[in-house]
């Protein structure tokens, strides 16, 4: 089973592999809030991935700067970066182009008023709750986001635009050019394979942690 807080404490003393494979272990948790951070007009020139992997690159390089020694810190650590990267890039690729509004890079939700516990913003730490709220928020944001990557790719595209866009089936209908049953049974389908790798993970039958 992977241990994630015995890999930072490794990393932290100098294991350049642990520090590798810690890393590694959260990308899908990164790439979920780059797509959910990434400016709409901005997606059509940039993935996500282009984002996370410039954080990883950075987070790689800079580790020995990184003082905290839990992953709640850690985890706070790799958002600080992405959101810098995530503004970086809103800068170089929308400087040119006249705005009504600053952009926002925080994270935020939808206006998707579900109260399905999947949602990934619920999971997602905030500045008001305590230690280990966030702590616990911060751990299972991520094993939600390892498990997203774990589905089909269209049943990870029809829970990204649902669930992180706030998309209504119709749209995502129109996105992906199938039908709105198609898409309801995706969301079923994804919902359900999504449950299951998390009650697996819980149940200690994961390597994720």
């Amino acid at each position: 089973m992977f241990d994630s807080h015995s890999k930072l404490a490794a990393a932290k003393l100098g294991d350049s592999e642990a520090k590798g494979e810690l890393l590694d272990r959260f990308r899908p948790y990164l790439n979920v809030i780059a797509q959910r951070l990434l400016d709409d007009r901005l997606k059509g020139r940039m993935d996500s991935s282009d984002v996370v992997q410039a954080t990883y690159l950075e987070a790689s390089r800079d580790f020995g700067a990184f003082r905290g020694d839990t992953i709640e810190s850690f985890l706070s650590w790799l958002r600080h970066i992405l959101r810098n990267n995530v503004s970086t890039a809103h800068q170089e690729h929308l400087a040119t182009q006249k705005r009504s509004a600053r952009l926002e890079v925080n994270i935020r939700p939808t206006g998707n008023s579900s109260s399905d516990p999947m949602q990934f913003e619920q999971m997602i730490p905030s500045d008001a709750s305590s230690p280990s709220q966030r702590l616990m928020r911060s751990e299972a944001a991520a094993l939600l986001a390892a498990c997203i990557e774990q589905l089909p790719l269209t049943q990870q595209e029809a829970i990204r635009m649902k669930y992180l866009e706030g998309l209504s089936l119709k749209a995502i209908s129109e996105r992906i050019n199938k039908s709105e049953m198609a898409v309801a049974g995706l969301l079923k389908r994804g919902l359900q394979g999504l449950r299951e790798h998390m009650a697996q993970a819980r149940a200690g039958n994961s390597s994720f942690w």
